[in-house]
């Protein structure tokens, strides 16, 4: 393993490596930029509310009720429908419920009790101490282009974005300071249905940030708070909107104002918005706004964190204001501003890792970086190639830089060699912290209930602990299984009005949408398979060989869900072709489920029910993946191929490999076709030989004692080492201290 990046400056204080003065609060959720705001505007709509319901209205401005067991039920309970329809957004839910449904609530004393213990549960949290990271007075500014936080906050599109957001929950919870930093899309990430010819079409629904748990961050004279950016030479005038993350407050900066023109609105329009121009414009609002929005809220970050390399103008930023700040030259500078960046690179796919023109860069930046034009075509220069690489921008203005999981890191040490001059990979200093999820989030119901059982009180606050999972193996697997079967009965009961609706909405024949929902059994052997459309992920596996795919269909069934790309046409047709297999044939189509519009609510439904989480990436393209880890936490068991965190996660035990490990050389990608088929060829003997039998086999009490076993054995070796909470302890004392 490569060692980790060290500046070779002598030793500084942190805060004095940057423009900014102003000290840290000790809370920075309680008492930094925008608190009041979002406490202005939890008052407004506690004062439309029945006196009871009061502190139900200071709950829906913090997403800490999100990852609280039964928190989303304090607001189902005032209108299922409703909170259905406005996507769980707390507050929309408070304005809009009619009035009798809030004063019949308001008189039910148990559901009042329960209300105000949780309020004080969360406001207790907030005020608690922060366990600083490494000594530091300053927080980690952690820096993405879309923040996961929760179904209503439609700012997401996939693994990167619900990364960042388990990221800051799980700070959240270990109390450590981090603050967040993204952009407030006005028109979010797309949203998916499939047309009746199967091909998807995207639309684009507003997002309106009055009726989100959000509050619009203002100066002490009640204006608001902005910033501007200079965008092609013209300044772009930003306004910051604070989200409450439990502890951990997320700035979203906003382009969407009067005082910009039509274009410069238009910024902030999309995530990933398919003009490259206008994405360009992105990173630069993203990263040179995120330092002087920092700078206007007097927060002076110990760390900045780039989630990708979307941002990686931040520390470029933070160099050109310290030059002639601090009356040194260009290259001390950056210097500086390296010794307190750290860099998270992601995807290894090219289309993942965008670069622009060096003429691109300087026009978009403008005439505050005029004089940097060589810098910056040194510091993104990709071997061979013209243009700057947001990558390589990002990996060489960081004193760290870190892959995604083990195999991760080796790839990218092979990928990114000539950013370093290294000759060989082993000389690249990439290493590596696997990705882990938020286990609040992501636990389902009935296993949250199973494990808070077994390992008692607390037991979240050390999940990262082998000895906190132990008590696992003692739990008859009666137990285990039943647990299972409810998970998958839960799933099965949503899957089946979900499918129907969806399938209708397609105009598929009647007696198709019959057979499906006849088909569905709650007692089958469930594979889930979900996650981006993109032609790397290789849908078409699941059905290269129909023959194959209907007679296991005849013992299993598959729940589907992903999305591709607006501008991916190649995906685009491969989902298509998804559509247009023979679904007159109940064999096939009753049981091949398809869920349209996949978001962060539908993912925690399928991992929480799914006994079977598939995944078929082509081999190394997969730098980690997370649903694999969320669908083990809640009992079910992986069948992938040796990719991303599963070729450090299997063990023989805990699941199923598919195919051959990744090649070790990593020089020239293998023949496409012969791989896939050859995978191909291994899903379904996987499937046939091994997932369906142990699956079917059951002793006189009707449990599968191997596959219970092999459940176990998941959550022995997955639960402490990819949970957020060894994730983000690795990153505060592997990465941010050093």
């Amino acid at each position: 393993m490569a060692a980790f990046m060290h500046t070779s400056l002598p030793a500084e204080s942190a805060a004095s490596l940057g423009p900014y003065s102003e000290v840290v609060p000790t809370t920075l959720n309680t008492d930094a930029p925008g608190r009041d705001d979002l406490t202005r505007a939890a008052g407004d709509l506690a004062s439309t509310l029945p006196a009871e319901l009061e502190p139900l209205a200071r709950l829906a401005y913090n997403y800490r009720w999100s990852w609280l067991p039964g928190g989303g039920e304090l607001f189902r309970r005032i209108d299922d429908g409703l909170f259905e329809r406005v996507g769980e957004n707390p507050v929309r839910l408070l304005m809009e419920a009619r009035r009798d449904l809030l004063e019949t609530a308001a008189a039910d004393a148990p559901f009042v009790d329960r209300i105000r213990s949780v309020a004080d549960l969360v406001e207790g949290e907030l005020h608690a101490p922060d366990d600083p990271i490494g000594g530091e007075a300053g927080p980690v500014a952690f820096l993405c282009a879309e923040f996961g936080i929760h179904r209503s906050l439609h700012i997401y599109s996939g693994g990167l974005g619900v990364l960042a957001g388990d990221i800051l929950k799980e700070a959240s919870d270990l109390r450590k300071p981090y603050v967040g930093v993204g952009l407030l899309y006005s028109h979010g990430n797309f949203r998916q249905r499939i047309a009746p010819t199967g091909y998807q079409e995207d639309f684009w629904q507003p997002i309106v940030p009055e009726r989100l748990p959000s509050a619009l961050v203002t100066n002490g004279d009640g204006t608001p708070c902005t910033v501007d950016v200079p965008v092609r030479g013209r300044p772009v005038h930003v306004q910051i909107w604070r989200v409450d993350v439990g502890r951990t407050p997320l700035f979203l900066l906003d382009a969407n104002v009067p005082e910009n023109d039509v274009v410069a609105r238009w910024i902030t329009s999309r995530l990933y918005v398919g003009d490259r121009d206008t994405r360009l414009e992105q990173y630069v609002l993203l990263g040179v706004g995120a330092i002087r929005a920092l700078e206007a809220l007097g927060i002076d970050p110990a760390v900045l964190h780039l989630n990708e390399g979307h941002a990686s103008f931040a520390p470029l930023e933070l160099a050109r204001r310290a030059a002639p700040a601090g009356g040194i030259g260009v290259d001390a500078a950056i210097e500086r501003a390296r010794a307190r960046t750290v860099f998270t690179t992601h995807t290894p796919v090219p289309a993942g890792n965008e670069a622009y023109g060096r003429e691109q860069i300087r026009a978009t930046l403008g005439p505050p970086f005029a004089g940097w034009a060589n810098e910056i075509a040194t510091l993104g220069r990709i071997d061979g190639r013209p243009e700057v690489g947001m990558t390589s921008l990002g990996l060489r203005l960081a004193r760290t830089a870190t892959g995604v999981s083990e195999l991760h890191g080796r790839v990218s040490r092979h990928i990114w060699k000539g950013v370093f001059g290294a000759t060989t990979d082993d000389e690249v200093p990439i290493a590596s912290v696997t990705n882990g999820v938020h286990l609040p989030t992501w636990l389902g119901g009935p296993m949250r209930e199973l494990l808070d059982d077994a390992l008692g009180e607390g037991w979240l606050r050390h999940a990262d602990d082998p000895a906190t999972w132990s008590p696992v193996a003692e739990i008859p697997d009666a137990v285990v299984w039943a647990t299972r079967v409810r998970a998958r009965r839960e799933l099965i009961e949503w899957l089946r009005d979900r499918d129907v609706a969806d399938r209708l909405a397609r105009d598929e024949p009647r007696a198709a949408v019959d057979a499906a929902a006849d088909a569905l059994d709650p007692d089958r052997l469930t594979i889930g398979f979900a996650r981006r459309v993109a032609a790397y992920k290789r849908l078409p596996l699941l059905y290269r060989d129909l023959e194959r795919t209907a007679a296991l269909l005849e013992h299993a069934q598959f729940a589907i869900a992903g999305k591709a790309h607006p501008r991916d046409l190649d995906a685009k047709q491969k989902l298509a072709g998804f559509f247009l297999l023979p679904w007159s044939d109940v064999r096939i189509g009753a049981r091949m489920t398809f869920v349209e519009d996949y978001d962060m609510s539908i993912a925690a439904r399928l991992v929480a029910g799914c006994d079977v989480w598939l995944n078929v990436p082509r081999p190394p393209w997969e730098a980690s993946g997370t649903s694999g880890m969320k669908a083990a936490m809640n009992g079910a068991v992986n069948a992938s191929v040796l990719d991303g965190w599963w070729a450090e996660a299997y063990d023989g035990r805990n699941g199923f490999a598919i195919g051959d490990p990744a090649p070790a050389e990593l020089v020239e990608a293998p023949d496409e076709e012969a791989r896939d088929a050859a995978d191909a060829e291994a899903l379904y003997d996987v499937l046939e030989r091994e997932v369906v039998p142990v699956f079917g086999e059951r002793d006189a009490a009707g449990v599968p004692r191997g596959w219970v076993a092999m459940v176990k054995a998941s959550l022995l070796t997955v639960g402490p080492r990819f949970c957020a909470t060894r994730m983000v302890r690795e990153y505060v004392d592997r990465v941010y201290g050093n």
